[in-house]
């Protein structure tokens, strides 16, 4: 049960006017008009009124007592965690020069009637490198490379595919570098041959040889209609993109490959005809963050004792950024101090520091007097007249940077060549700095682990204090008495909520970070492995009927964004806050969602299929898919048809 906090005086002010009434009535009997309206009468109120708000503030002092005491413990406020987003700098054309965006770029939202432009920084520099096409190849499914360099060269079509295309087989193209995190064009003359498929959802993947083999390219848009006709194919090449050799022949290669169709996406029936190939580099996206970056602030001069503060000019911190700090050395110039949580490991010649993220306040170690007179210093002590600087850190944060898709559309710094940027998918990770309330909350949870791991409610508790930017934690026991920390990031939702598998792939820094916090708090002996849970695809298959007054394509729209959010391991579930751990999906909980809509007038079928959401392979229908204990469920491209009713 919980503790009941006491009232000391539970009075309020009626009751005090009332018991004033009643002592004039036994010391002053020849006072006889207790009306509200005698001037006596509106001075008891006035008194009452004071007195009620002497009360309130007595009634407080239990309240501060408890933040005392959660100080005393050291539960501290946890700081906001800032947005991040990937944004695309769109080039003017073609241009022969590199182009650089360096890290610390500003970027911002535009200015609207419902408030000021939102600031992010880029936060890592991106070179957009040009290119041109250099080679051009194509294989069958399992085949060796064919050259069509001098096909091309004498103006001459050529087929990429088999006659009658299968899944496997290749359209190569070799660019002159190696263009990672860029936008590349790729310019096409083709013949309308390639007969059979759909121009808006052609069965071909796009790919960037990387040191770990294929990896699939985002394609901002194609106007070929699957290599049908002359256009462009906008890709977004991944980081690890890299110069490499096929066949001896040496260039940043891509590749279009022929995939396996789904159920309702027709196959080619006959090869494209293409007749020229070109390429150019259009933009590049680097990864941008909503904080403000302080550099080279000068904090102060040591004056060589123990347990010196110092205030940053900006707070608060931003959960997770780094911090570096340096003090002056003489002759050896600047050495770089590390930050720590704390100094109960700290020993005299250990250069460390603490700050507190909320009040920007950094500490050095104090110096204790042990119970046998002596004095105990934890960490060093700068030296006298030496000179601290903070090299850098992050100020602001929020979930008032996680902004929508396309509303990052604000360069202030001008850089040559580049045309435009927008962010292609909506910003993540913000959170607002942990409130009072809940920190209350937290504190007989933090009393009770006393920073320690023993329980699986330990280990999340301990891993929300490493990252408090990932989206859940939960801890499971191994088989062999080990404990398994399951870590699902934050992730930004793309069109009707969707999400792509390999967003659901936590960083590795935070990984680490987790893994290192939990190393030192675990009982001797424990195992702590910290990974990513297992996810199992699904796909539903639905045929409905809409209401009269409602668009189909509308109510298409609507079903598809209901089944995208509902089957979702971060914000889904039947309470919103993710899909549970090991929960079963049951094709009635399909039915449950859609009938909610208001522009669905009836169900006609719907199928629950398993799927890999790696291989994009699908099972059978089946009316109940169980999934492991430590596993969430994965949106894997729902389909939808809807008809008239």
């Amino acid at each position: 049960m919980a503790l009941v906090a006491p009232n000391l005086d539970d009075r309020r002010f009626q009751q005090l006017v009332d018991d004033a009434k009643r002592l004039v009535q036994q010391r002053c009997p020849e006072w006889t008009d207790h009306n509200v309206s005698d001037p006596g009468v509106t001075l008891i109120e006035t008194f009452a009124w004071m007195t009620d708000l002497l009360l309130y503030r007595l009634n407080r002092v239990p309240d501060r007592h408890y933040i005392k005491f959660l100080e005393l413990i050291g539960v501290q406020l946890y700081p906001a965690t800032a947005a991040h987003a990937d944004v695309t700098f769109w080039l003017a054309g073609p241009t022969p020069d590199r182009v650089r965006v360096a890290a610390g770029t500003e970027v911002a939202t535009s200015r609207n009637d419902t408030g000021e432009p939102i600031g992010f920084n880029v936060s890592e520099d991106l070179l957009i490198v040009p290119c041109e096409a250099s080679h051009v190849a194509s294989s069958l499914a399992d085949g060796e490379l064919r050259d069509h360099d001098a096909t091309l060269a004498n103006d001459t079509v050529f087929y990429p595919f088999d006659k009658v295309p299968n899944a496997g087989d290749s359209l190569y193209v070799g660019l002159s570098d190696a263009v990672p995190s860029c936008a590349v064009t790729l310019r096409f003359a083709c013949e309308i041959d390639g007969i059979g498929v759909d121009p808006n959802n052609p069965p071909l993947a796009w790919e960037a040889n990387t040191a770990d083999g294929w990896k699939r390219c985002e394609v901002e848009r194609d106007t070929t209609g699957g290599l049908n006709r002359a256009g462009d194919v906008v890709l977004h090449v991944p980081k690890a993109h890299e110069v490499s050799v096929l066949n001896t022949v040496r260039g940043g290669w891509l590749r279009a490959r022929v995939i396996e169709t789904a159920a309702d996406q027709p196959a080619y029936s006959s090869s494209p005809r293409i007749q020229s190939v070109r390429a150019f580099t259009s933009g590049g996206t680097t990864g941008v963050v909503n904080a403000d970056a302080i550099e080279d602030e000068i904090l102060g001069v040591s004056e060589g004792v123990a347990a010196q503060r110092f205030d940053l000019q900006r707070s608060p911190l931003v959960a997770g950024a780094d911090m570096i700090v340096e003090v002056a050395s003489g002759n050896d110039g600047w050495l770089q101090w590390d930050q720590v949580s704390s100094f109960a490991a700290s020993g005299v010649d250990d250069h460390h520091f603490t700050v507190d993220t909320n009040s920007g306040t950094i500490v050095f170690g104090p110096s204790v007097n042990e119970p046998d007179g002596s004095v105990h210093q934890y960490g060093a002590i700068p030296p006298r007249g030496a000179t601290i600087r903070v090299l850098r850190y992050l100020v602001g944060g929020g979930r008032l940077g996680n902004v929508s898709k396309g509303q990052i559309t604000v360069l202030r710094n001008s850089i040559p060549f580049v045309q435009r940027i927008e962010n292609r998918s909506s910003a993540f990770g913000g959170v607002d700095a942990e409130t009072l309330d809940n920190a209350k909350v937290r504190g007989p949870i933090t009393l009770r682990t006393r920073n320690r791991a023993v329980t699986l409610e330990d280990y999340e508790q301990l891993s929300h204090e490493a990252a408090p930017e990932v989206a859940r934690v939960c801890a499971a026991s191994t088989d062999d008495g080990g404990v398994r920390v399951l870590v699902v990031p934050s992730v930004a939702p793309g069109e009707y909520g969707q999400i792509r598998f390999e967003q659901l792939v936590p960083d590795p820094d935070v990984l680490q970070r987790i893994s290192r916090y939990l190393d030192t708090r675990r009982i001797i002996g424990a195992r702590v492995s910290v990974e990513p849970p297992r996810y199992q695809g699904i796909t539903v298959v639905a045929r409905v009927r809409a209401r009269q007054r409602f668009a189909p394509e509308d109510v298409r729209t609507d079903c598809l964004t209901a089944l995208f959010n509902y089957f979702h391991p971060v914000s889904g579930g039947p309470d919103g806050d993710g899909w549970p751990f090991g929960r079963s999906i049951h094709v009635g909980d399909v039915y449950a969602v859609l009938q909610r809509l208001p522009g669905i007038a009836m169900i006609d079928d719907a199928r629950l299929f398993a799927a890999d959401p790696v291989t994009g392979e699908r099972g059978q229908a089946t009316q109940r898919l169980d999934i492991d204990a430590e596993a969430l469920v994965f949106s894997y491209e729902h389909q939808v048809l809807v008809e008239d009713n």
